[in-house]
């Protein structure tokens, strides 16, 4: 097949959390023979801080952030089998949500792929004029980040056809075992921009967290963090770039994950550091939310924290050779079951049973559930 996708960024995490997740879906669907055009805005100097090249796995086309240039590469994606929006692309989002849905051929998808989904459903739950929502219909098909059965239901609920979570996973190609690096040494690491609907949640189970423990060394990595009050043994690191996320996972005796409060809400959204947390073989504390054992098994492969009190808790009474011992378990279990290869086979099959707007194909009942 050939495919467009139109999304933030496929070449720049920077302030693009989903730079990964794009990466491993498309790196393993062009793996399995479909041709990606990945097109994406030159905004935010996100082409100023590249982590990769163009790939050769993919296209990608970067086009000015200017209507002219949107027009410009809306036309150049005519003709393509599957057409898919992503959410979240941070500049002329309305105007691509209908385009999209004009370049389809009668014979071919478009998709929306929302890497967002708590965040957009709380914003039409919110305005009965959100521009998005007559359109939610319109499309073949929405696939989402996470969310599990309560973004399904919410986005049916809205009229989507078909709502499909395509969870996070790892790619074992980029992230990996490597050699701890000095710069990251410490007792735990935390990779997040500042967002809004996650500051209070870094507030709570990171810097609280720290407070609690004087003693050990944390670091902070991401964007905005730079006049945040922090106690004074927290470290802050700037934009962490894709390079060096192994290290920094693999370095410290346990890395954290903090999930955005919609996305905890939600339930069953794990964010990429889990996976790439797990592929490195670190040990993980994470937030607690509903789904966590879909992926990883709590005690097992994964530490879990209700709040900071628990995360300090948690810090404390872990030693070097249980932190070693619940990195290889997470690090087996991604393996076996949560690869991107895994998820490109799920995509590739949901496209494969899905017809055109009016064609009148489903998708099988339970694919939603399948992983």
């Amino acid at each position: 097949m050939r495919i467009a996708f139109f999304g933030s960024s496929l070449v720049s995490a920077y302030w693009n959390g989903a730079a990964t997740y794009y990466r491993g879906i498309i790196r393993n669907l062009a793996g399995r023979g479909h041709r990606i055009t990945f097109y994406e805005p030159d905004a935010f100097e996100r082409q100023q801080h590249r982590d990769i090249p163009d790939p050769d796995w993919a296209k990608v086309v970067v086009y000015p952030a200017d209507q002219q240039g949107v027009e410009r590469v809306l036309d150049d994606a005519r003709g393509a089998d599957v057409v898919v929006k992503a959410s979240g692309v941070g500049i002329f989002d309305e105007l691509l949500e209908q385009a999209v849905l004009d370049l389809r051929r009668p014979d071919g998808l478009a998709i929306f792929w929302d890497v967002d989904a708590p965040a957009t459903l709380d914003r039409m739950e919110s305005d009965p004029r959100d521009r998005f929502r007559p359109l939610v219909p319109r499309y073949d098909l929405v696939l989402t980040y996470g969310g599990g059965d309560p973004v399904v239901r919410a986005y049916r609920r809205f009229g989507a056809r078909e709502c499909v979570p395509v969870y996070n996973a790892l790619d074992p190609s980029t992230h990996h075992p490597v050699e701890p690096d000095p710069r990251f040494a410490g007792d735990l690491g935390f990779l997040g921009n500042r967002l809004p609907d996650r500051e209070a949640r870094v507030e709570e189970f990171f810097l609280k967290a720290a407070g609690r423990c004087p003693d050990r060394r944390f670091l902070l990595g991401g964007n905005g963090w730079a006049d945040k009050p922090m106690p004074a043994n927290v470290q802050y690191l700037g934009h962490v770039y894709t390079r060096d996320h192994n290290a920094f996972n693999r370095t410290p005796l346990a890395v954290l994950n903090i999930s955005r409060e919609s996305m905890a809400r939600y339930g069953f959204s794990p964010a990429t550091r889990v996976f790439e947390a797990a592929g490195a073989g670190a040990c993980l504390i994470t937030d607690a939310w509903e789904g966590i054992e879909m992926f990883l098994e709590p005690e097992r492969e994964v530490l879990v924290a209700a709040d900071g009190d628990e995360v300090a808790e948690r810090l404390r009474g872990l030693t070097a050779e249980d932190a070693r011992r619940i990195g290889r378990a997470a690090k087996r279990r991604i393996l076996a079951e949560h690869t991107y290869a895994h998820r490109a086979a799920q995509v590739e099959s949901i496209l494969g049973t899905t017809a055109p707007a009016g064609a009148g194909a489903r998708i099988p009942a339970g694919m939603e559930a399948h992983l």
